[in-house]
């Protein structure tokens, strides 16, 4: 998951108990943003072409990175990229490449912000070829919650899965960068086509 380095096994930690005595995934204690992240969205279910677009992109930005760089600059981004609107990022020039390089409130990785404007452009591409659009397509690869067992600790959770594999050939099929399966896995967990909330967290048994 992104919360996770993938470079060395996750350990085998279950849920923990923290100061104000509810169990929670091990990562989502680990600073103040976290538990609010782990609380209120990781594991929810997003729809929408802005939302979905937005988590695209900001896994993308978090390839090679922690999510907690990325999730304290998510205002910046927002701003940054234009409410992570499509249409407008679609739109960008090399003026506006220009201006993300040197905004210090967003990763200033050239390769990934040109990603971003193709994706952009990828979603206008995708309301046209797929019915129902980005929504659709990212949600038809969501898993039967039957068939996956509940992790009981980090370790049983993986890095990737037979879906955010398929997921990832399509997308880059249809034009997206920076969405391996990796990438596609930990997008899978944050917007909830996958529960990866351990046995006993709170979170795992929220209404969504």
């Amino acid at each position: 998951m992104a919360e996770q380095p993938q470079a060395q096994p996750l350990p085998a930690r279950g849920a923990v108990a923290g100061p104000d005595g509810l169990l929670r995934c091990p990562w989502g204690l680990s600073t103040e943003d976290y538990v609010a992240y782990h609380d209120t969205e990781w594991g929810r279910p997003v729809h929408g072409e802005d939302a979905l677009f937005e988590r695209v992109c900001l896994e993308a930005f978090q390839s090679g990175l922690s999510w907690i760089t990325i999730l304290r600059r998510r205002e910046g981004f927002r701003k940054a990229f234009h409410g992570f609107e499509p249409d407008e990022v679609a739109a960008f020039t090399d003026t506006d490449r220009e201006r993300l390089l040197a905004d210090a409130g967003i990763i200033r990785n050239r390769a990934k912000i040109d990603a971003t404007i193709a994706n952009a452009r990828a979603v206008q591409a995708l309301r046209e070829a797929y019915d129902g659009g980005l929504d659709a397509l990212i949600w038809s690869y969501a898993p039967d919650p039957a068939t996956r067992p509940v992790p009981r600790t980090l370790a049983d959770i993986p890095a990737v899965s037979p879906e955010s594999t398929a997921l990832a050939k399509d997308l880059k099929k249809r034009g997206f960068r920076f969405v391996g399966p990796t990438t596609a896995y930990a997008l899978m967990q944050a917007c909830g086509l996958v529960n990866d909330h351990l046995a006993g967290c709170h979170a795992r048994q929220r209404p969504t």
